[in-house]
This record gives structure tokens, C-alpha cells and sequence, in this order.
């Protein structure tokens, strides 16, 4: 039955409905709710939630937990994801599926998402909801995506969507089963000359002989992440663009903003569309190609200085001229948005490019 939650809530849900065991975090707003609800549900269904010192102990007891077997998640917004961008490159290496919320301020964190974590080569697939209920999908989908490739999975939270209340059904989504694990550090072989052995630097275990070969192991990983990048379908929203003349790109809350306003826009007569990225990484690029191709200009509005409007350069490939038409909105506690971003505020900018 649907019930009224609040958007951390709803995520809490969806979390042990995908089967989260393990919860670890530091509080820290808008991130904290959701650590505060885990702490409630968690032990209810024979898991652990852990209160941490800060977020570098919370991704390290999310990677020990992780490591077990056991779905396990952590998060905090953008700044205390910064400090475990090392740990969560080092997974990627590793093989450790895990998933990262960040309830971003605004979304000055696109290119901390999807340009990262940290070091190396690493990449982790990074799924934006625009709202409650669609939240509450693709955090169960995270956890497939991260038991399925065995790789960290980012979700792009914000704000409005951990404080918006809304009437919402968390069922499980019955996704496709994945592969037996195989890998994990259950005990069962500790001892019998097989060992399991989970490590960035490889599987290969140091003796006498010979130490790791990290080329190699780097190669696999490499060839792993291509894999998977080229495996997931990337998610996306599209309304209006046959025939537009005008095509905006937005993604998370303000396309929502951005879709009313086109509607809106679109019910006058003005020929203007939108293409929602839900799926950040993969970036739909060739749906924004598609879309972009008969149009006269594209506008990408973000709530930030302007960085998803780099991959939608990249996915246009100057065939299409690309305008930033966003700005970064917050309240005077630099964790909402201002009162000032509207319907109204939105429509404005998409008419600009209409004239």
C-alpha cells in the first residue's frame, strides 16, 4: 500500500528491499536522514547500521562489510564523498560492489560523480532520480547493477528529493538474478590452500616467487570497466523532441522544473523538447545526439556553474550549437534550493532561446 515518506525514508526502504544488510555514514545534511532511518530498519530485519567516526571510516567499514558477501551501502553529499574518493577507486580495483548514495547541495557534484572516484582508470555507474518514486526504483537497481558487475554504484540524490514527502509504494522490483557468488571472504576457504583473495592490487596472492603484477591486473580491470560501461543500457527521458527547434537537457530535480515548463511551452504552440539523462554514466549520448540533430540550439540547465553541459557538447559533437542557460541556486544554508528557482524562472530561460 502506498504511504506518505519522506524522500530518505522512501530510499531507506527501497534500500533493504534490494537486500542492504550493512548501512555505514557520518551525519551530515541533507545525507543524514537517510543514516538515521537505516539505524531504525536495519537491525529489524537482521542488519547493521554503524554511526561512523566520519566518512573515511564509514566507506572503509562499508568496504570491510561488502567484502563478506553482504549488500552493503554508505553515502554523505559531495564534500564527505570527497573524502572517500581513494577507497572508492581502490574498489573498483578490488571488485567489491557496493552502493554510494550522495544527497547532493544543489548538483556542483556532476563531475565528482561521473568523472571519478579518485585515482586510476576507475568509473562507477551513476543513476539520478528526478523524484520520491523514482528514487526508490533505481536504488534497487543500484544494487543489481553493483552485485551484477561487481563494481561501486553512485546514486545522485539531492536536497529536495531527501526532504520531499510523497505518497510512494516500495515494493522490490523483481529484477533479474545475478551471478552465485564466487569471490566473496565467507571463511569457507580460509585454510585449504584455495583462498579467496580480494585486493586492488589483484587476485594473485605474494609469495616467495614473486610479487603482484599490477600491469596486468590494471589491463583486467580496464577491460572490466569497458565491459561494463558498454553493458548497461543508459537510462533516459525524452518528451517533445520530433520536432523541436529548441532542446532542453536537464537531470535530477530541476528537469523537473524544466519538463512543466516545456510542457507548458509546448501546449502554446513553441516547439521546444527535452531530454532527461537519468543515467549519468552511461551518458545517453547518442539519444542527445538524436535529439539535438534537427534542432536549432541546445540548452542544458543544471543547478550549478555548468558541467553536464560538457558531455552534452561531446554527445552533439558540434553539429548543434550548446548554451548553459542554469545557474547555481541555494538557500542562505547552502543545502536547498533557493526560492527563486521556479517554473517561472525556468520558463524564462527556455524562451531566451526560443527568440
Amino acid at each position: 500500500m502506498p504511504a506518505l515518506l519522506e524522500g530518505s525514508e522512501a530510499i531507506a526502504d527501497a534500500m533493504v528491499a534490494a537486500g542492504c544488510r550493512f548501512f555505514s555514514g557520518y551525519p551530515m545534511t541533507p545525507f543524514t536522514e537517510v543514516l538515521e532511518h537505516m539505524a531504525a530498519k536495519l537491525p529489524g530485519v537482521g542488519g547493521t547500521c554503524m554511526n561512523a567516526e566520519s566518512e573515511l571510516e564509514a566507506v572503509g567499514m562499508a568496504w570491510g562489510a561488502a567484502a563478506t558477501g553482504t549488500p552493503s551501502a554508505t553515502g554523505s553529499t559531495g564534500q564527505g564523498l570527497s573524502l572517500m574518493q581513494e577507497s572508492l577507486a581502490e574498489l573498483t580495483y578490488a571488485a567489491v560492489p557496493l552502493v554510494v548514495l550522495n544527497m547532493a547541495r544543489a548538483q556542483g557534484d556532476y563531475w565528482q560523480a561521473t568523472r571519478g572516484p579518485g585515482h586510476g582508470d576507475a568509473r562507477m555507474p551513476v543513476l539520478a532520480p528526478m523524484d520520491v518514486p523514482e528514487a526508490t526504483e533505481l536504488t534497487q537497481i543500484a544494487f543489481h547493477l553493483a552485485a551484477r558487475w561487481r563494481n561501486p554504484v553512485l546514486l545522485f540524490g539531492d536536497y529536495y528529493l531527501a526532504h520531499t514527502s510523497t505518497s510512494v509504494s516500495v515494493t522490490p522490483l523483481g529484477l533479474p538474478p545475478v551471478a552465485a557468488d564466487d569471490w566473496s571472504l565467507d571463511g569457507s576457504t580460509s585454510g585449504t590452500g584455495r583462498a579467496r583473495l580480494v585486493s586492488p592490487l589483484g587476485t594473485t596472492k605474494r609469495n616467495d616467487r614473486g610479487g603482484y603484477d599490477l600491469a596486468e591486473h590494471y589491463a583486467r580491470c580496464a577491460a572490466r570497466t569497458e565491459e561494463m560501461l558498454a553493458g548497461i543500457d543508459p537510462l533516459v527521458e525524452t518528451g517533445f523532441t520530433d520536432d523541436a527547434e529548441v532542446v532542453v537537457v536537464a537531470f535530477g530535480t530541476p528537469a523537473k522544473y524544466v519538463r512543466a515548463a516545456v510542457s507548458r511551452l509546448r501546449a502554446e504552440g513553441a516547439r521546444v523538447g527535452y531530454v532527461r539523462p537519468i543515467t549519468l554514466l552511461p551518458f545517453p549520448t547518442e539519444v542527445v545526439a538524436q535529439a539535438a540533430a534537427g534542432a536549432r540550439v541546445v540548452g542544458v540547465y543544471e543547478n550549478n556553474q555548468g558541467q553536464m553541459v560538457d558531455d552534452v557538447r561531446l554527445a552533439v559533437a558540434g553539429a548543434t550549437p550548446v548554451e548553459f542557460i542554469g545557474r547555481l541556486s541555494l538557500d542562505g544554508s547552502g543545502f536547498g534550493i533557493a526560492p527563486d528557482l521556479d517554473g517561472g524562472y525556468v520558463r524564462e530561460r527556455i524562451e531566451e532561446l526560443l527568440a
